[in-house]
């Protein structure tokens, strides 16, 4: 059982960056893969961007590459998505989300979520 938080989202400009944060809770969150994902209004749910338990593998959707990173630290519980170079259409609910396994992209692959943060980028 594993217990997500998300935090760090907020209001900016064009071209700023934010770094989200997502606070994990539970056994064995170190052996976890972990994602984050992010949905529009009126949009389905989009991945964004994976990291492996160890840290060594990641995986981007090609909307963020350049601009996004994730990362983990596995003694802090905690997994962050860096943003910058931040455009207007990066507008949405971002979520975090844990696997026993590897699904990359997949959605369902995933075991568990947090509640999201919103992330809003002005023009």
């Amino acid at each position: 059982q594993v217990q997500l938080v998300e935090s760090g989202g907020g209001l900016v400009q064009a071209g700023g960056s934010l770094r989200l944060s997502c606070a994990a809770s539970g056994r064995t969150f170190s052996r976890y893969a972990m994602g984050w994902f992010r949905q529009a209004p009126g949009k389905e749910r989009e991945f964004v961007a994976a990291i492996r338990w160890s840290g060594g593998n990641t995986y981007y959707a090609n909307s963020v590459k350049g601009r996004f990173t994730i990362s983990r630290d596995n003694a802090k519980n905690t997994v962050a998505l860096q943003v910058n170079s931040l455009k207007p259409e990066d507008t949405a609910v971002y979520y975090c989300a844990a696997s026993s396994s590897w699904p990359q992209s997949q959605p369902k692959g995933y075991d568990y979520w947090g509640q999201g943060t919103q992330v809003t980028v002005s023009s």
